[in-house]
């Protein structure tokens, strides 16, 4: 079995990211290790990480960078240089994981393929109450989700549906809920830098997944998480993002220039 890395981006929502860490304690199998990939936030999310070391059993670690703007590439890429697991589980910090999400990742986990897993939407009501009570607890049953099927976990017909299932391209992909083995991280340079502002990166960095040969699978019915509500991410950026995405897909892109690489 591989060791496993937990990566968790978060960017001042300490409130949501104390949900999450409260997940990452209910989980049936712990990663090796946790690792907070913070763009910049307050001493809020240090005080809450260093509250939280104490009831891990593994290394909680705090990767964090200057606010320079939305940099989330560039935080991925050094939390993943930081990790020692064979395999990279990511997340974004307003992802509450099901209690079997990392024992999933890693039982789908096969040679040159990635993981695109999936989520339960939560709604603003249902976000606001779980996140007073500090309540990680989501089920099938749970009032204010969207998406309810996807609370629903079955090995086998996980294993049947996950075969055929979704896009296997890069369109729809969500890295809020994905995982990788870190030697194709360092086979495409990581994340690509040069993206400004929110969107796309995701989407490029599987175009040059899949141009060296590393094969989309998207886990249905195990590995979920719950999305918690927030307000839409600014998008000022997006036509610069998309001009990349696009120069990655007609060029056959397989490495990015401005990646993983520095911090290795």
């Amino acid at each position: 079995m591989p060791t496993a890395s937990l990566i968790i981006t978060t960017y001042n929502r300490a409130d949501a990211l104390e949900l999450v860490l409260v997940s990452v304690l209910k989980q049936k199998q712990m990663p090796d290790e946790v690792i907070i990939a913070d763009d910049g936030s307050t001493d809020e999310t240090r005080r809450l990480v260093e509250k939280y070391k104490k009831q891990f059993s593994v290394p909680l670690i705090h990767c964090w960078q200057e606010d320079n703007g939305f940099q989330l590439s560039k935080i991925r890429n050094k939390a993943i240089a930081q990790s020692s697991g064979d395999y990279i589980i990511m997340a974004d910090g307003d992802m509450v994981l099901s209690k079997n999400f990392i024992h999933d990742h890693i039982a789908h986990a096969q040679p040159n393929q990635f993981i695109q897993g999936s989520r339960v939407l939560v709604l603003e009501n249902a976000t606001k109450k779980h996140i007073k009570d500090i309540d990680a607890s989501f089920s099938f049953f749970s009032a204010g989700i969207k998406n309810r099927a996807n609370t629903i976990g079955c090995n086998w017909l996980s294993k049947v549906i996950s075969k055929r299932y979704g896009n296997k391209n890069h369109q729809k992909v969500r890295g809020c809920n994905m995982s990788f083995w870190k030697s194709d991280l360092l086979k495409v340079n990581g994340f690509d830098e040069n993206f400004v502002g929110w969107g796309r990166e995701d989407s490029e960095f599987v175009v040059r997944m899949i141009n060296n040969g590393i094969v989309r699978k998207n886990v249905k019915f195990a590995a979920a998480a719950f999305h918690l509500w927030h307000n839409e991410n600014k998008r000022n950026d997006l036509a610069q993002n998309d001009a990349i995405l696009e120069t990655a897909i007609q060029e056959g892109k397989k490495i990015c220039e401005k990646g993983l690489s520095q911090y290795i």
